[in-house]
């Protein structure tokens, strides 16, 4: 279900960033501008063989080009892939990499909601969703999203008990995820995933766990001898009372058991005698 609604919110920021896109005013050269514009064409044409090595740019299939023709933007689209023609001395272009960048968040000290301190460190994938956007509205968008990354983290798990960030990485890597979405929208930045890679507990609270621990399943093999002495008291009852209504079961039990003990081969053997037997001896 997730997944779909993170499908869902692409697809939904994909049609936003198209109708920005499309919406976005191109920049007025002025009569300066178009002036300049015009003679640097002049001299393109007039210096044919040589300009027309400047005059064209190529750009790979996973790369687009932001054209800035005397410092405005020229298109409401990245030029590219392919093939390309720019004005030398008054066009300049920028190469954006759409490529997925993955990179490591440091390991980041962070106190819990319940006043522990853990180490905790872990991995973002996000790639350029907008080209113009990444160029024009941020200095570095690859510095900015590794520095919110790591303030997105502290942020999310300081609202965390333990037990949460123990067992609910994937609820915590979800939530980091929205909100480094939300916040590079305007950077033409989509975050495509968040992964927690390893918490790291203090080495005493690592042995207080552990002790805790330890603690818990004695008092559970504890509470399970216990039953079982129970149950096998009652086993015993019910053995006595059928026994005790048949005398020679309790003669047969007898022989039962010393047929048990010679065959461990002991060199001597005990013969219990009834108490009535004795009894009669001693009476005369």
């Amino acid at each position: 279900m997730e997944m779909e609604d993170q499908m869902e919110s692409q697809k939904t920021r994909g049609i936003s960033k198209d109708n920005l896109i499309s919406e976005r005013p191109i920049g007025s050269l002025g009569c300066v501008g178009w002036f300049l514009v015009l003679v640097s064409g002049f001299f393109v044409i007039l210096l044919f063989p040589v300009t027309i090595w400047f005059c064209f740019k190529i750009v790979q299939e996973y790369e687009r080009a932001v054209i800035f023709r005397l410092g405005r933007i020229t298109d409401r689209k990245a030029r590219g892939p392919g093939i390309f023609f720019i004005l030398p001395c008054t066009d300049s272009i920028v190469k954006v990499d759409l490529r997925t960048v993955s990179f490591d968040i440091p390991p980041q000290e962070i106190l819990t909601k319940d006043s522990v301190t853990v180490c905790v460190d872990g991995v973002v994938y996000f790639r350029v969703s907008d080209p113009i956007a990444s160029v024009v509205n941020v200095t570095n968008a690859d510095s900015s999203t590794r520095l919110l990354a790591q303030t997105t983290l502290r942020n999310v798990l300081g609202t965390k008990n333990l037990a949460e960030v123990l067992s609910d990485r994937e609820g915590i890597a979800h939530s980091m995820q929205s909100s480094l979405d939300e916040a590079t929208d305007n950077w033409g930045i989509m975050v495509e995933r968040v992964e927690i890679k390893d918490v790291k507990l203090p080495v005493q609270l690592q042995r207080a766990m552990a002790a805790e621990a330890e603690a818990a399943r004695e008092a559970r093999a504890k509470v399970i001898a216990a039953e079982g002495e129970m149950n096998a008291s009652r086993a015993l009852k019910e053995a006595s009372l059928v026994i005790a209504e048949s005398p020679s079961a309790l003669q047969l039990r007898y022989l039962q058991t010393l047929n048990t003990i010679a065959a461990e081969k002991n060199s001597t053997i005990i013969f219990p005698l009834p108490m009535d037997v004795i009894s009669n001896f001693m009476r005369k």
